[in-house]
């Protein structure tokens, strides 16, 4: 089951995840490279506030991930608007097309004194090779949400490691991302981040 399917069902995260957890959470049918929610699971997502809009299907990553991993695969997925979905909480991010989830990876987000603000946000702008004047900084597509400069883009994705606020994904998918979105797409920001010793800025 992947990352984000274990999210969307109820169990933890596969950063954080036990065995026992990954067994105990309901399967969705699986059909190739995608697993298809029940109405049953859709559901309980929709009313428990998990998800905010019926999915058709995630993602079937053979293997949690961790730290710096991402899978993305588009076969399968139908067409329709691109729109992200950052589970703070989980440590993840999920891409969709339509009801399809296309991309999902381990993110980094913001420390305590720069943290991520969860809502309902859109991409304002795009821009492929950025540098933050303010942080001195390379943020490779870097993909704006906010206009004091809050953004998805490229990072060292480790243990430990926060951002100045930003949503901090590896650099493989940050590309995929950067391509796939378009200026006006949604970004849904939920969750509260996991308390982590020893958190620093990328």
């Amino acid at each position: 089951m992947s990352a984000a399917a274990l999210a969307l069902v109820g169990a933890k995260s596969s950063v954080h995840a036990t065995a026992d957890a990954r067994a105990a959470a309901p399967h969705p049918a699986q059909s190739g490279n995608r697993l298809f929610l029940t109405k049953t699971q859709l559901d309980q997502a929709i009313a428990s506030g998990t998800l905010d809009r019926p999915i058709r299907s995630l993602l079937a990553v053979k293997a949690p991930l961790q730290f710096g991993d991402y899978s993305w695969d588009d076969r399968g997925a139908a067409p329709g608007p691109t729109w992200i979905r950052v589970d703070l909480g989980s440590q993840l991010i999920s891409v969709f097309r339509g009801g399809d989830e296309i991309g999902t990876a381990v993110i980094v987000y913001g420390g305590d004194n720069k943290e991520t603000p969860a809502g309902k946000l859109q991409i304002l702008g795009k821009a492929r090779d950025h540098r933050s004047s303010l942080y001195d900084a390379e943020m490779p597509y870097t993909l704006r949400l906010t206009d004091d400069g809050v953004s998805i883009h490229a990072s060292s994705v480790r243990w430990g490691a926060a951002t100045h606020g930003c949503i901090g994904v590896p650099l493989p998918f940050a590309k995929r991302l950067f391509d796939a979105a378009r200026v006006g797409d949604e970004v849904v920001i939920v969750g509260t981040p996991p308390r982590m010793v020893g958190q620093r800025a990328a």
